[in-house]
Formats: structure tokens, C-alpha cells, sequence
């Protein structure tokens, strides 16, 4: 079995609800992870568990607060997302080539008024 790529790696950590939902809070602004376990109702060690899997994809960043080193605050990084965001405009430039392709060909087949030659 082949090893997973980094974008398998992302969109299977992205596959999670809660994972998606942090990412979502972290397109604000940085958060601590005390705040973000808050805000979704859940123990610290569940979401550092959450937190664990987005930070090992790459996909945020921690850092420790500089007034408080019990404090890890997490971030989103860029380049997991524009790795994602080519290789989804990759899959839809495939689907506008296809779907331009099949009107071609039933503009081609279609006869005077609509009716099929």
C-alpha cells in the first residue's frame, strides 16, 4: 500500500466535523486551546487530540503564549490550503472541460428547434 500523500493526510483530517469546525474558528484569528475545547463543549484532552491530528497534517501551527507558557495558542498555516486549493481546481477544470464537451456535443446532435437530427 502506498504511503498517503499530504493532501490524503489533510482531507482525511479534514474529514472529521470538529477538525473542520476549529479550522473554521481559526480563519478568525488564533486561538488558545482552552478557548477553542470551550467553544465546542469538549475536555481539553479531546480536543488536544483534535489539535494533535490538524497540527501533525500541517495544517495549523502552535505557539506558546509569551505571557503564559502553559498556554498553546494554534493558528492556521497557508500551505496545506493552497495545496488543497490546486488540486481542487485541477478536479473542477477536469468537470468544466467535461461539461463543455458534452454541451459541444449536444449542440452538435441537436437539429433545427430543438429536435434531434
Amino acid at each position: 500500500m502506498a504511503t498517503p500523500s499530504a493532501l490524503d493526510r489533510t482531507l482525511a483530517a479534514l474529514a472529521d466535523p470538529t477538525r473542520r469546525g476549529v479550522v473554521d474558528r481559526l480563519r478568525q484569528r488564533p486561538h488558545p486551546a482552552g478557548e477553542l475545547a470551550a467553544a465546542f463543549d469538549m475536555s481539553p484532552p479531546a480536543m488536544s487530540r483534535h489539535l494533535r491530528v490538524l497540527r501533525q497534517t500541517g495544517l495549523v501551527e502552535e505557539r506558546i503564549d509569551a505571557e503564559d507558557a502553559r498556554v498553546r495558542v494554534y493558528s492556521l498555516r497557508p500551505e496545506p490550503f493552497a495545496a488543497l486549493r490546486g488540486w481542487l481546481e485541477e478536479v473542477e477544470s477536469f468537470w468544466s472541460g467535461q461539461l463543455g464537451a458534452f454541451k459541444a456535443h449536444a449542440e452538435r446532435t441537436r437539429g433545427p428547434k430543438g429536435r434531434r437530427s
